[in-house]
């Protein structure tokens, strides 16, 4: 029964330093596109997200979400290993090409910095999606 709790305690505890020494820039970009570039907004937005994660080693995530009951509502998750990763990113060309593409599309933007409750289980569910 100790064992167990002095197990649970060191993970607790692993658990809170982890989450505190993060260098991570975690957000969520909250995005309302006119509804007549709706779906030209969607293949930039789809290409752009593809290639920041396929070619650029510090984007864990681009992770391009739309409101079923509002197509027009998108919603990124975007997670960067640190911040020099998400300031190398916003200077590729494929995010260049995306912003000055769909600038006239978008009708608002919000971005909202997060912090992971968890990272432990961040990584195994990243982990479970290469399944």
């Amino acid at each position: 029964m100790k064992t167990s709790v002095i197990i649970l305690l060191f993970l607790l505890f692993n658990n809170a330093i982890i989450a505190q020494k993060s260098d991570m820039i975690i957000r969520i970009s909250e995005i309302e596109i006119e509804p007549s570039f709706q779906k030209e907004y969607l293949a930039i937005l789809n290409e752009e997200a593809s290639a920041s994660v396929s070619l650029e080693p510090g984007v864990i995530s681009i992770l391009p979400l739309f409101q079923k009951e509002n197509v027009n509502q998108i919603r990124i998750l975007e997670i960067y290993a640190d911040k020099n990763a998400y300031e190398s990113h916003l200077k590729t060309q494929h995010f260049l090409k995306y912003k000055s593409s769909t600038i006239k599309m978008v009708k608002s933007l919000r971005l909202t910095d997060m912090e992971a409750s968890d990272l432990i289980a961040m990584k195994e569910i990243f982990r479970k999606i290469e399944q």
